[in-house]
């Protein structure tokens, strides 16, 4: 590489750092600029307590929760349950810091989780307040092929302005989905999905106390951009659990020895999502196709949700804590990192800062020695994005953002504060090796 080469590109790896300070901008403009640059490196969300599960099916089944998200209310008429879903566009949070205009159902993305027992009919209207129609696909369920809800095939569009009706008996149980199915590359892709559980009337394996909804999701939303692009098929840099990306996903609050459902879907764009859990060991279930018995399921730590599919996991986690959960793609646990840069570690980039700096006093390159501890510099960022941002965590700060969320584990969760950090016993926690230590059992330290 030449050095005029070198010159440009080591300046692009430190573009957030040069290109929003040198920009010229109004007084007004930077003043909400800071604001967001504030919100974004300092605001965490808080969770309030869930209160316990209602019993939702017989058997003492426990209704599901949906972090960060709600379920559909029903009436009755007549033995029938009757919902109403409305499609619309609304101003979406994915984090503290980052917005965008989404579709979605009832202002939520995904939708509020729909939830049923085996056996029951089901009316549910659906009122299109969308530019374009939009249909319902009602993912896994087995109903009336004019029910399916897939355009042109079994129905009519739905236009905008308009209310249509869907029912149907639910004839299995399961976790599925909705969605629309009108030019879904651009609906789905901006948010139009949710989850769908039907309980069966008699429980199937051991009863759980505690029952999670999580959708995955992938969006592309460009720095500064207020909507996403539904035209992407790569590059992906929003990726989310039920619409939130890290630190704005509320955490999972379980207790020790309780049996523990997750109910995982992924309508994602593109890409499957393998889901890792840190702490403990589950099996899988179920998926959307139906129950896997219990003969053929086996114990894991990672499940690979596919685009299109559900998984369901159980388990009993043993030890308390505060434990990682998140797609086990690295870069779906960033928010917004630059792409298209050339590599930057082992590269000495002292001669260009040296020069650099005469011109723009504040520039530095990055990514020199890796790109750890970015989300700590309270450097000004592009309005509206969150450039490789977590948290700050009990002991440093959690340079993870994206789809990962929290799985806390308590002995007494029913009093647990769900915006708390764990406890740590006294000597259980990694620390600097002791000299003495070292030396007493043959470890020589470079």
């Amino acid at each position: 590489m030449d050095r005029r080469s070198f010159l440009r590109w080591s300046g692009a790896a430190a573009g957030a750092a040069v290109l929003t300070r040198a920009a010229p901008v109004s007084a007004q403009d930077a003043h909400a600029h800071a604001e967001a640059s504030a919100t974004a490196a300092s605001a965490v969300p808080t969770f309030e307590r869930r209160p316990a599960s209602r019993t939702a099916a017989p058997g003492g089944q426990p209704s599901v929760i949906t972090p960060n998200g709600i379920s559909l209310p029903w009436t009755v008429r007549d033995g029938v349950k009757v919902g109403h879903l409305v499609a619309h566009e609304f101003d979406h949070e994915f984090a503290p810091g980052m917005r965008a205009r989404v579709w979605g159902y009832n202002g939520h993305t995904p939708g509020p989780t729909l939830e049923a027992v085996e056996g029951e009919r089901i009316r549910v209207y659906v009122t299109n307040r969308l530019p374009e129609p939009t249909t319902v696909h009602w993912h896994g369920l087995i109903l009336p092929n004019g029910m399916d809800g897939v355009s042109g095939l079994n129905q009519r569009p739905i236009p905008p302005g308009e209310t249509w009706v869907y029912e149907f008996d639910l004839r299995h149980p399961g976790t599925f989905m909705y969605h629309s199915h009108y030019d879904e590359m651009t609906q789905i892709a901006l948010g139009m999905m949710g989850m769908f559980i039907v309980h069966p009337r008699r429980p199937v394996g051991p009863r759980v106390d505690r029952d999670f909804v999580l959708m995955t999701h992938e969006w592309k939303l460009e720095v500064g951009a207020r909507r996403p692009d539904p035209n992407a098929m790569n590059d992906f840099n929003v990726l989310t659990f039920n619409g939130k990306s890290y630190p704005g996903t509320e955490p999972l609050l379980v207790g020790v020895g309780e049996r523990v459902r997750i109910r995982l879907g992924n309508l994602s764009p593109m890409d499957h999502h393998p889901i890792h859990l840190h702490g403990l060991n589950f099996v899988m279930t179920a998926t959307d196709g139906g129950y896997v018995p219990s003969s053929a399921q086996y114990p894991e730590t990672t499940v690979i949700v596919p685009v299109g599919s559900t998984r369901v996991i159980e388990f009993t986690p043993t030890e308390p804590g505060d434990w990682a959960m998140h797609c086990h793609m690295t870069h779906h646990v960033m928010t917004q990192m630059g792409h298209g840069l050339p590599p930057m570690v082992g590269v000495d980039t002292s001669t260009v800062d040296r020069r650099m700096s005469r011109v723009v006093p504040e520039y530095m390159s990055m990514g020199q020695t890796g790109m750890g501890g970015m989300g700590e510099m309270e450097m000004d960022i592009p309005p509206n994005s969150l450039p490789m941002r977590g948290a700050r965590g009990p002991f440093s700060y959690i340079d993870m953002g994206g789809m990962f969320t929290v799985l806390k584990v308590r002995e007494r969760p029913e009093r647990a504060d769900p915006n708390g950090w764990f406890e740590h016993p006294a000597g259980t926690v990694a620390g600097p090796a002791d000299p003495a230590r070292l030396r007493a059992d043959g470890i020589e330290a470079p």
